[in-house]
């Protein structure tokens, strides 16, 4: 059983992933697939220095994310570009990780992905855990956590699709407004019914 585990920014999804870790469960991150796909001399990274120039790769040869960070913070038709260069270099990892994990025989592959919905990755995974906090929850972690001003925080919750939605469409959510150990028992019921 291959579980997608997202969230939004701040509701508790890394929290999750690490209790899922602690359980010996075998975890596919998105973020750390990203990172490995513009790693020194790939395909990849390549692509993105012909596609924005060398002043987005540092004189070692690995990427100036700074530099490329500024390009297309701004700019959603270079934001495109990179994305269209990424995801499917994302997508193939993440593939080759999970046929890797399934050779092995694990009962259930976790793949994390922040962005399942807006990447539209659905039909990589058989469930759906989605990990969830009320708006205010949400609002006041992120402040705290990154030193954000209300506004600022608020245009990064406002950048992905609403929490609710994502609800919507889970089979199983977690509402991680609580304690740890609340957060941790709902974990353990939700895979205790899925694993029947």
């Amino acid at each position: 059983m291959i579980i997608g585990l997202t969230g939004s920014i701040a509701s508790g999804k890394s929290t999750v992933a690490n209790m899922l870790m602690e359980m010996d469960f075998p975890i596919i991150d998105a973020d750390v697939v990203a990172r490995i796909v513009v790693e020194k001399g790939t395909a990849t990274l390549e692509m993105i220095k012909e596609t924005f120039g060398t002043e987005v790769i540092h004189e070692d040869g690995s990427l100036n994310r700074e530099g490329l960070g500024e390009i297309i913070f701004s700019n959603p038709s270079k934001r495109k570009q990179l994305n269209d260069i990424m995801h499917p270099a994302i997508r193939a990892e993440m593939l080759a990780q999970k046929e890797h994990l399934m050779q092995q025989e694990h009962p259930v592959i976790i793949m994390d992905i922040p962005l399942l919905f807006e990447s539209r990755l659905q039909s990589f995974v058989d469930k759906i855990l989605v990990v969830t906090v009320t708006e205010q929850k949400q609002l006041e972690r992120l402040m705290s956590r990154n030193g954000f001003t209300q506004e600022e925080a608020k245009l990064r919750i406002q950048s992905q699709l609403p929490l609710s939605v994502k609800e919507e469409g889970a089979d199983a959510v977690i509402y991680n407004n609580g304690t740890i150990e609340e957060t941790k028992q709902q974990l353990i019921k939700v895979l205790a019914i899925w694993e029947q």
